[in-house]
């Protein structure tokens, strides 16, 4: 196994000096922003998490390796080139025998995270049950993964494009612990509040990492979701956004999008409709929850 794994120098080194690491995805990077804003942002969140105490390891497959960390060049390769694979759990050995490039997802990258013994995975929000499921069965497989792999992942709730209500129903099922970081409400990607209550709340990331670690000593498996909040400056107005979701979905039932293509869809749409102001709020998530999973990385590493 250790043949089709790969670290980049930064990560070697972190895992030699025994330092924490905070894992991130690359979907978001091939498939969640337009170029050079994508690779632009990737190298930002990287930062963030260098400038609060941890060592980021951007995950991607290329080469027929799984990497973890990417160069500068490999991510300008993954921001740039047309017709990067979007990998889930079911992907991932037919990219790595095929040699092509796969960005993964929150359920590749937990994957992937949790062979390299990376325990905080920093993301903007996990995928979730899809509205109208109760008959399309469309039902993301970070869901799945959650439940069967160690690694807590820090977002800003589910995407607002989904049932947040049957999610976190679908979690609780699956024993997945969602915990709400300095928030009682599970929060809506775009916007602080779902209408959603959660169960547990943690106001700093030591108690976080005391729960997970009393988590994972029991032997219990799975990960956790840290709900972290966009923000407020950068939020944007709950009935001006849940408008324009309702619209961008009329569009993709009436385009026959279905499938894993649905998100890259609704997500491209609500960018065109808002002016460009979904862009915005998704950097700013995504860069808040780079330091908050730098944090919750670093207090679970003392421990």
């Amino acid at each position: 196994m250790t043949s089709m794994i790969s670290y980049s120098t930064e990560v070697q080194q972190a895992i030699e000096g025994k330092k924490p690491i905070v894992a991130l995805e690359s979907t978001i990077i091939s498939h969640g922003m337009p170029y050079p804003q994508n690779v632009e942002t990737a190298r930002m969140v990287e930062q963030i998490i260098r400038d609060n105490g941890a060592v980021p390891a951007t995950i991607a497959i290329m080469d027929g390796k799984i990497k973890i960390g990417l160069s500068e060049d490999e991510l300008e390769l993954l921001g740039k080139s047309p017709g990067v694979s979007k990998v889930s759990r079911r992907d991932i050995g037919q990219l790595v025998a095929t040699k092509k490039i796969g960005a993964t997802t929150v359920a590749a990258t937990m994957i992937c995270a949790e062979l390299a013994g990376i325990r905080v995975f920093a993301t903007g929000g996990i995928g979730g049950v899809h509205r109208g499921a109760e008959t399309t069965m469309d039902i993301s497989a970070d869901l799945e993964e959650l439940s069967n792999t160690g690694v807590a992942v820090v977002c800003a709730g589910a995407k607002s494009i989904l049932d947040i209500g049957l999610t976190l129903e679908y979690l609780e099922t699956k024993g997945v612990p969602v915990i709400g970081f300095q928030t009682d409400e599970m929060p809506a990607f775009y916007t602080r509040s779902s209408g959603f209550s959660l169960t547990f709340r943690s106001d700093d990331a030591t108690q976080l990492a005391q729960v997970l670690k009393a988590k994972w000593d029991l032997g219990i498996k799975g990960g956790a979701v840290i709900a972290n909040p966009i923000p407020a400056e950068h939020a944007l107005e709950e009935s001006f956004i849940n408008g324009i979701i309702a619209q961008a979905m009329a569009e993709a039932t009436e385009n026959g999008i279905s499938g894993k293509e649905v998100t890259p869809f609704l997500l491209g749409k609500v960018k065109e409709l808002t002016e460009g102001k979904s862009l915005v709020a998704n950097i700013e998530l995504v860069k808040h929850n780079a330091k908050v999973g730098a944090e919750l990385a670093a207090a679970y590493n003392q421990l």
